[in-house]
């Protein structure tokens, strides 16, 4: 491992709880601590826990930071009330990714942009760029705080049996709620932990398909929050996961991630994220050639697909074939423990993107058959 990784504050945590670290992003992380399909199972049955302290913290406030957020992003901020937050993504002027993000309105006039770990240093060089060029930068301050702050994900099935008992109490900023449980999704409060007191921003949402909580904090008040849902998820069945979870997790609901999906040649229209770019908000960077592409439709178009052939599980830079024609390439593949089949995400020509199409992919140099599907792949049973 490369002495140059950065570590989070849960560190130590990890090796202590046997977590096999890998190099992700620039990031020292846990890849898994039992197995994936263990902790993946445990996430879609109970409840797993997530070191996300690698993740990036921008906060932006002032009379304009509403504005310079409606230019920065595409989607809309302004119909974010306080305590809500959205998915959105950071276009170039020629439609491609900067990055995708979520964004929570905190206050009437502060925000808070949690960005991808591999992208920390790209995005906020482009933020900075793009600030010095606004004419009301003057009415706005900029913070990147991503080495100061943590944050912690916990997602399952029974992680609102306990968060109550982690944050008691009502929330104090953000949406008012009398507790943790009463936040819908794509709400975010300030609650205090229990018996240590720290101060954390609660969130409903997730990454992995199911209901759960993010926790954003201060890195030296995070191993707090971390030993305080592990003690009250233990009879719950909470267990730690790590990234490999999660990308089996996020890949059976297909959500995207940089460097997969999305990229600096790739747009939010080809990627099927067009429900996130709000054309109706006016101008912002890339508006023009977004709105082309939308018009014009997309030269590529990505797709979910199901292995039909039994094989190995596809996985990222396979090729995909319509018969003796290759027709594109696969950019995440894993093969899905709920489903136990090869499943995946794939870009193709638009003309093979309808559900049912037979393609095949490439796996170690044989073609096996698969099938477009609609998204997500896996749908939790109601």
């Amino acid at each position: 491992m490369s002495a140059s990784l950065k570590r989070t504050p849960l560190y130590a945590t990890h090796q202590a709880l046997n977590g096999r670290l890998i190099e992700f992003g620039g990031w020292e992380m846990p890849v898994q601590y039992t197995s994936i399909i263990d902790e993946h199972q445990t996430v879609r049955t109970a409840a797993g826990i997530f070191d996300i302290c690698h993740m990036g913290e921008v906060f932006i406030s002032g009379a304009s930071a509403l504005l310079f957020l409606n230019h920065l992003l595409t989607n809309d901020a302004s119909k974010l009330a306080v305590g809500q937050g959205q998915y959105t993504q950071m276009s170039q002027e020629d439609g491609g990714t900067v990055d995708d993000l979520y964004l929570y309105r905190l206050t009437d006039k502060e925000y808070l942009l949690i960005i991808n770990a591999s992208r920390i240093d790209a995005d906020v060089a482009w933020m900075q760029k793009q600030l010095a060029a606004f004419p009301q930068q003057h009415l706005l301050t900029f913070e990147n705080r991503s080495d100061k702050y943590g944050a912690i994900a916990v997602q399952g099935p029974k992680a609102a049996e306990f968060i109550n008992d982690v944050f008691p109490g009502g929330s104090h900023a953000g949406t008012h709620v009398h507790k943790v449980t009463e936040l819908h999704k794509n709400q975010i409060a300030t609650f205090n932990l229990k018996a240590t007191g720290a101060l954390c921003w609660v969130a409903r949402t997730g990454y992995t398909g199911e209901d759960g909580f993010e926790i954003v904090t201060t890195a030296s008040r995070i191993l707090e929050v971390w030993d305080t849902l592990m003690d009250a998820g233990k009879t719950h069945g909470l267990k730690p996961a790590g990234l490999g979870a999660r990308d089996t997790l996020r890949t059976e609901v297909c959500y995207p991630l940089y460097g997969h999906e999305l990229d600096d040649k790739t747009s939010p229209i080809e990627a099927g994220l067009g429900i996130f770019v709000s054309f109706e908000k006016g101008p912002f960077i890339g508006h023009d050639a977004l709105l082309a592409q939308k018009t014009k439709g997309p030269q590529k178009r990505c797709v979910a697909f199901k292995m039909t052939d039994k094989c190995a599980p596809p996985r990222p830079g396979y090729t995909v074939w319509s018969g003796e024609e290759q027709v594109g390439q696969v950019v995440s593949g894993t093969l899905s423990p709920s489903l136990n089949a090869g499943i995946g995400l794939a870009y193709v020509k638009p003309e093979l993107a309808k559900k049912e199409t037979v393609i095949q992919i490439d796996i170690r140099g044989k073609k096996f058959a698969a099938q477009v599907v609609g998204k997500p792949i896996y749908r939790k049973a109601v």
